[in-house]
């Protein structure tokens, strides 16, 4: 599948709070392979929403396995279909970045430690912890279901918005 265009900030799409995913079909099977792509494709990139190619449907895809943050500690790849956090607990300041708003990094507080459920494709419903990165990266994901990005969060605009000096 190919590699689509990630919508950026100010993007009214980013904004949108998304449908949930009703049945599973082959148009989702695309969005999927669509989004695997996408995030494969990224500058070191670890997931990627399907809002931010232009779908308001509540699908995400994270792996954070490749990276030096996360390889330690997750779950491979995770294909999320209508995901919820059912718990979190602990917080942390940790600087994030976006596909969707590539000039810039910021501080934002996130949960150490969630637990999420959600569908994959095959319809399993999947429940687990997720700590650390990972638990970030799929928080980061999810705000993207619901319009909401980094930018939002961010702990201080004075003090915790930085200007990306690279996004190669």
């Amino acid at each position: 599948m190919p590699v689509q265009t990630i919508l950026r900030y100010p993007h009214p799409l980013l904004k949108k709070i998304c449908n949930e995913v009703d049945f599973v079909d082959e148009q989702l099977h695309t969005l999927v392979e669509d989004l695997l792509d996408t995030m494969r494709a990224g500058p070191g990139s670890v997931g990627v929403a399907a809002p931010q190619i232009g779908v308001t449907l509540r699908v995400c895809v994270v792996d954070v396995s490749a990276s030096r943050h996360g390889k330690d500690n997750n779950h491979g790849l995770l294909t999320m279909i209508n995901p919820e956090i059912l718990e979190s607990r602990g917080v942390a300041t940790m600087r994030e970045g976006c596909m969707s708003v590539p000039d810039y990094t910021g501080d934002v507080d996130r949960a150490t430690e969630i637990r999420v459920r959600f569908s994959e494709l095959d319809q399993t419903v999947r429940e687990f912890t997720a700590t650390g990165f990972e638990a970030v990266a799929i928080q980061h994901e999810m705000d993207h279901l619901d319009g909401i990005l980094f930018l939002d969060r961010i702990i201080s605009v004075k003090t915790g918005l930085f200007r990306r000096k690279n996004y190669k």
